[in-house]
């Protein structure tokens, strides 16, 4: 693997190949997905390893005493040995990132391979594409949090030990000097906590950014304006609380720490800067001067950092962990915005260069993140690994031959829940020429209450036996998400025809499954509840509008609603996401008006919500964009759908009124009962297949595309970058 390393003699910068590290017990090995450079404390280091040997001593006189020490133990000979050898050697750099979960060592059990994780550390969060990361320095990245801003974990953990220091409180007023990385953390953590915020720094574009993001007033620090806007603020008795978030040489901050502060303020040191504190000014206010020790309580203590041992919380609330996770979460909820101080995304290839530019001025910045390899993307985007759409393989075949005039199809139902008693078990009542054979259910009351409304023949909890009946000619599968694929994968290999409704599969091991059965019994007899596309309104606008020659635009808004506390579809840990389950069908939808498979999927959600913006691409140029909304207003119709193309336009409203406007314009009339969202149409084509023989309803390499694209939104949103479908038709 690469890794970005320093010569501390030389000042060398290189991008080296090194082994990948040992995944070890009590920790996880992550592949980088991107990782932060520390525009303040990362450039210090690199512009002291460009000095000279006496720089070098200068700016690091804490060294220079353990040398002069090591001299009076161990001799000067034996210790220019060992200083030059430490010296010229490769040292690593970076301690803040969010990566992939690759591998999980022994001992761990709260993450799996595959999750997305925020990880801190300057020796385990570093600029590398694989890092292994102990238990108590990494914490799982919340769901629709983008990586690039996951990786500002540890810098905003560092920031919000500083906060905690300053016991900030409501309604204070705080003066942040310095507006680098760390100080526009603070300002927005203390925005956050309702404490109005003075910010100081010499740079105008910094001033403008913080207050941008929540400062009450900036400015220079030579400016009168910001000694003003103190006073206006808190009356003329000075700021309660101070941030030193500035580094260099000078002294000014404190002085102007001590100047700006109120009697008996507080001073808390989160930079490096120059500290020769003057004494009158601190002592006849009394001032609180406090130390922030870097992401917080565990820095520095192996046993805590390397062994994994926990502070209790009753004694230790925030942790280096526990303040990582809070800052995670404030990310995810919208509290605290960093992407606006993304000044650069640069490929991890190009650290070099990157550095070089930024230590030789080129390269202005608040934060700059590296995006690795596998998230690089097209104009500057990051872009996750190419989702692989399964091929599907026939071993041989199940005969399905056509049935004897006037024999019934016979159909067992593998759970009876809302969906199944609401809209699929009416119209087949209905219909002649099935006969409902057997219920299964895991209660027997749910099975019994099927068989007395709908007729069943049986009702049964023995769901093999169902499977080995030869005289079931097909099997639905209607239960909870998260048992689709297993119940999908058994109905095949019994030789059953199976009509599951969606999703297929919540995983791509569990859609593998799925096709893994299809090939080892050659039954690819299968049917997904997609039944939007047999929507007779929906299939009228279609004809009418025509065919197409040159690429479309295709709008689908779903205006979902928000679930009642209590419904399963919360229950993703288990059942999957909300639009894992229903998305779908939005999709399939789409990919049948514009007669193709999606090639790749871009999908994003604001911080805070369950909203999803999804945008498929498809392979003669046409776009569909899924807007996913769960904040929208109640009484808005739950579907519209524009599709444009060719100067025409079809307009759907909620499959109760459809448009198509061309050289003539054609209006449906308002469909006088309820909406028929095609779920009759949808089981007629079903039971003629299985009843003739013929070919399923929809080819079964379109629903496993469609499956797999539904699949690549959660990929996009983990990886905040579009999903190739590699191998998509």
């Amino acid at each position: 693997m690469k890794q970005v390393v320093q010569n501390y003699k030389s000042g060398e910068l290189a991008v080296l190949d090194v082994p990948v590290p040992g995944c070890k017990p009590g920790g996880v090995l992550v592949r980088s997905a991107y990782s932060l450079i520390s525009t303040g404390t990362e450039l210090m280091k690199v512009s002291e390893a460009g000095m000279s040997m006496v720089g070098k001593a200068r700016s690091r006189p804490d060294q220079v005493a353990k040398v002069m020490q090591s001299v009076a133990t161990n001799g000067v000979p034996a210790t220019y040995r060992k200083v030059m050898g430490k010296l010229d050697s490769y040292t690593p750099l970076g301690y803040s990132l969010c990566g992939v979960v690759e591998q999980v060592g022994a001992g761990i059990d709260d993450v799996k391979v595959g999750d997305l994780v925020a990880c801190a550390g300057n020796e385990h969060a570093l600029h590398a594409e694989l890092n292994w990361v102990p238990k108590n320095l990494y914490a799982p990245v919340p769901d629709g949090l983008a990586p690039r801003h996951a990786a500002f974990g540890t810098v905003g953990s560092i920031a919000m030990q500083g906060v905690r220091q300053g016991e900030s409180r409501l309604g204070e007023v705080a003066l942040v000097i310095g507006l680098g990385l760390i100080g526009q953390l603070v300002v927005q953590l203390l925005a956050a906590s309702g404490v109005r915020v003075v910010g100081v720094d010499p740079d105008p574009v910094r001033c403008e950014l913080a207050e941008r993001l929540g400062a009450a007033a900036c400015g220079d620090p030579a400016s009168a304006a910001v000694e003003a806007a103190v006073a206006e603020l808190t009356g003329g008795h000075g700021v309660d609380q101070v941030y030193l978030a500035a580094g260099g040489g000078s002294n000014q901050p404190v002085e102007l720490a001590a100047k700006l502060s109120r009697d008996r303020g507080r001073v808390v040191d989160i930079g490096k800067c120059r500290l020769d504190l003057p004494w009158n000014a601190y002592y006849e206010k009394e001032l609180d001067v406090r130390f922030s020790r870097s992401y917080g309580p565990g820095r520095y203590d192996p046993e805590y950092e390397l062994d994994g041992r926990d502070y209790p919380i009753g004694y230790v609330r925030w942790t280096e962990r526990r303040n990582l996770a809070c800052f995670l979460d404030l990310l995810a909820l919208g509290r605290v915005d960093v992407e606006p101080l993304v000044s650069h995304i640069a490929d991890f290839d190009d650290a070099v260069e990157t550095y070089q530019s930024l230590k030789d001025g080129d390269l202005k910045a608040v934060a700059v993140l590296f995006r690795y390899p596998q998230h690089a993307g097209e104009a500057g985007e990051a872009e996750a690994p190419a989702m692989a759409v399964p091929a599907v393989r026939r071993n041989g075949g199940v005969s399905a031959p056509a049935r004897a005039a006037k024999t019934p199809v016979r159909l067992a139902f593998v759970g009876a829940g809302n969906y199944a008693t609401s809209m699929l078990l009416p119209h087949l009542t209905q219909r002649d020429g099935v006969e409902l054979s057997t219920v299964v259910t895991t209660t027997a009351l749910s099975a019994a209450n099927a068989q007395r409304k709908f007729g069943f023949a049986e009702a049964t909890t023995d769901l093999d036996a169902v499977l080995g009946d030869k005289s079931i000619d097909a099997v639905f599968v209607v239960t909870r998400h998260s048992s689709h694929a297993e119940l999908t994968r058994k109905a095949l290999l019994a030789g059953k025809t199976v009509f599951v409704e969606k999703p297929l599969a919540l995983t791509e091991d569990e859609l593998a499954g799925v096709l893994a059965a299809v090939e080892e019994s050659g039954n690819d007899r299968l049917q997904v509840g997609f039944n939007r596309r047999f929507a007779p309104l929906l299939q009228e606008a279609r004809k009418r509008f025509g065919t197409r020659t040159g690429p479309a635009s295709l709008r689908y808004l779903v205006n979902a609603g928000r679930l009642q506390h209590g419904s399963w579809y919360l229950q993703q840990g288990t059942e999957g996401s909300r639009f894992a389950g229903e998305g779908g069908h939005f999709i399939d939808t789409a990919s049948w008006l514009l007669e193709a498979d999606p090639v790749s999927v871009y999908a994003v959600a604001p911080s805070g919500n369950e909203d999803l913006q999804v945008v498929l691409r498809y392979p003669d140029g046409s776009t569909a964009t899924i807007s996913y909304v769960t904040t929208g207003a109640p009484g808005f119709p739950k579907e519209t759908l524009d599709l444009v193309a060719d100067g025409k336009v079809l307009r759907l409203d909620d499959f109760v009124r459809a448009s198509v406007y061309g050289r003539k314009k054609w209006v449906s009339s308002r469909l006088p009962k309820a909406r028929d969202k095609g779920q009759n149409a949808e089981l007629a084509a079903f039971i003629k297949a299985v009843r003739t023989g013929g070919p399923m309803p929809v080819p079964l390499e379109s629903l496993v595309a469609t499956t797999a694209a539904t699949l690549a939104v959660q990929t996009g949103l983990a990886g905040g970058a579009p999903v190739t479908l590699a191998g998509a038709r």
